[in-house]
């Protein structure tokens, strides 16, 4: 039988995230990535075989997420260091506010590198089947799912760096010296 102190200690282990420090990527069998469409700042419509040909790290995210907060940063280092060589942060908004409120978080915050793009609907989090924020899922440069990670992540850190280049670049790519 199970305590009352075990039972809460095992549904706080369920709700407080991961810290930003932990890279929990948990790699899946290339799978097709669902059909997801989003716009872009000017109101385009896309989906992600707009992005076919990048690796896509595709993130989930909401300017209310306090996690989402600590992680953005990161995924700003990310886009400019390593965009040149085929790696595209995706950042999709699933707020409702519109525009001006992404665009203030990303001032707030100093959100430099990353483009908008925004699913109002929030459906993005349906298809995809995150339960909570933020949610990345990584996309190879054919369009599949090749892995996710719940919860903030420092994607500029040494362990998503490397976890990037072997699984998602490629052996030849993964030799280089990173930088």
């Amino acid at each position: 039988m199970r305590s009352p102190l075990g039972a809460a200690l095992a549904v706080l282990a369920l709700i407080i995230p991961f810290p930003a420090c932990a890279f929990n990527f948990a790699p899946t069998p290339p799978k097709p990535a669902p059909a997801l469409a989003f716009e872009d700042a000017a109101g385009n419509p896309l989906t992600l075989e707009d992005f076919r040909g990048k690796v896509v790290v595709l993130n989930l995210w909401a300017t209310w997420c306090g996690p989402c907060r600590k992680e953005m940063p990161s995924l700003d280092r990310l886009q400019a260091e390593y965009g040149p060589e085929g790696i595209y942060v995706l950042p999709l908004s699933l707020d409702r506010g519109g525009l001006d409120q992404i665009r203030a978080f990303y001032d707030e915050v100093g959100i430099r590198n990353l483009k908008i793009y925004r699913d109002p609907s929030g459906g993005a989090s349906r298809t995809l089947s995150a339960f909570g924020l933020p949610t990345t899922v990584v996309l190879d440069r054919d369009g599949r799912e090749v892995g996710r990670v719940l919860g903030p992540a420092e994607w500029d850190g040494d362990e998503a760096l490397a976890t990037l280049r072997s699984v998602l670049l490629g052996p030849q790519r993964a030799d280089r010296s990173g930088g």
